[in-house]
């Protein structure tokens, strides 16, 4: 019996994932790893994950991973899902041979090929995986990309056509690193095959976090709709007019969905610099530098027209109160909003 193309078992039964790591830093492994809404262990047993390998889940290494892997592409074990966390080295000159496998004899962009075909779904864990990330940019001499996309272009490692047999082409988890609850989730929808390809933005991105955005709930709004900005760093003020914050186009529910249960880059004093974009990583100007054309923030709103945004801005900057324009450029609150008397 082959499981070239297995189907996702019922929860009475194991759900096989093997999580590789390749180009990158971990950081997206050291994240999940603080999955807060249940014990990753216990989440882990509820759903009747076998992790048949991950590097910091599983204990086992040399020839009985290697046993692992032959067992899946030889049709002994089936694989229900393969994630892939950081980048694809192909290089020098397409080999792969600057990343091969231990003990295996095999660049690692071969085996990551050959597991991605015998899986039932594929996800790519973190920007690095899904686009290419930091590890691919300039000079990129190691020849880092993603597993399915090369930035924002389909077709790279894996052509953009590919498709698993769950009908899904390669699902990109993207963030750096990504959020925990991002990766739990997918899994969940994959375990349980409610993740169907109209769930996917143009990106191959879950909808479920990437039809937001980070602009959505910040703290920081009131200064943004009255364009009252923070001009450093320590700054209450709205980041995007001058400390290159682009919250307003970064898809992800950061401020929905806060980080460790209560934080995320713009309630922390830090820009959101976008980074489950397929661009992240490739950008040619600072970080913390909002690029403009004449006074207009290139970063503008997703749907918004330079003409609106400059009246807008405008009007709003004309009626901001004066307790947001001391405010913005303070590092703490020094005007209190106004208690109102309500009259019964």
């Amino acid at each position: 019996m082959t499981h070239t193309n297995p189907i996702t078992p019922p929860l009475s039964q194991p759900f096989n994932i093997i999580w590789l790591q390749s180009g990158g830093c971990s950081g997206c492994t050291l994240s999940f790893l603080g999955l807060e809404e249940m014990d990753l262990i216990q989440w882990s047993k509820s759903l009747h994950l076998q992790w048949l390998w991950h590097p910091s889940l599983t204990e086992h290494s040399g020839e009985e991973t290697q046993s692992v892997f032959n067992a899946i592409l030889n049709d002994k074990q089936p694989l229900h899902l393969f994630c892939l966390e950081g980048s694809v080295i192909l290089g020098p000159n397409g080999t792969g041979t600057f990343h091969q496998m231990a003990g295996m004899e095999v660049a690692t962009k071969d085996l990551i090929q050959q597991l991605a075909k015998k899986a039932h779904t594929v996800m790519a864990v973190g920007t690095c995986a899904a686009y290419g990330g930091i590890t691919a940019s300039a000079p990129n001499l190691v020849e880092a990309t993603g597993l399915q996309f090369d930035q924002s272009f389909a077709g790279s490692l894996l052509p953009a056509d590919f498709t698993s047999p769950s009908g899904l082409p390669v699902v990109n988890v993207s963030g750096c690193p990504v959020h925990p609850a991002w990766v739990a989730e997918t899994i969940g929808l994959i375990r349980f095959g409610k993740l169907q390809a109209d769930d996917l933005d143009p990106l191959n991105r879950p909808r479920f976090f990437a039809d937001k955005l980070v602009h959505h709930g910040c703290n920081r709004n009131e200064y943004y709709e009255y364009k009252a900005s923070a001009e450093k760093a320590s700054d209450l003020g709205c980041m995007m007019e001058n400390l290159g914050c682009v919250g307003t186009v970064a898809h992800a529910d950061c401020n929905e969905r806060p980080w460790n249960g209560q934080g995320s880059c713009t309630s922390g004093g830090y820009p959101c610099i976008d980074c489950t974009a397929p661009d992240f990583g490739h950008r040619k100007h600072d970080y913390q530098t909002t690029p403009k054309i004449g006074k207009i923030p290139i970063g503008l709103p997703s749907d918004m027209p330079k003409a609106w945004f400059i009246a807008l801005s405008t009007l709003a900057k004309s009626a901001t109160p004066e307790r947001l324009k001391i405010n913005a450029t303070q590092d703490h609150i020094e005007i209190s909003p106004e208690i109102k008397r309500k009259k019964l």
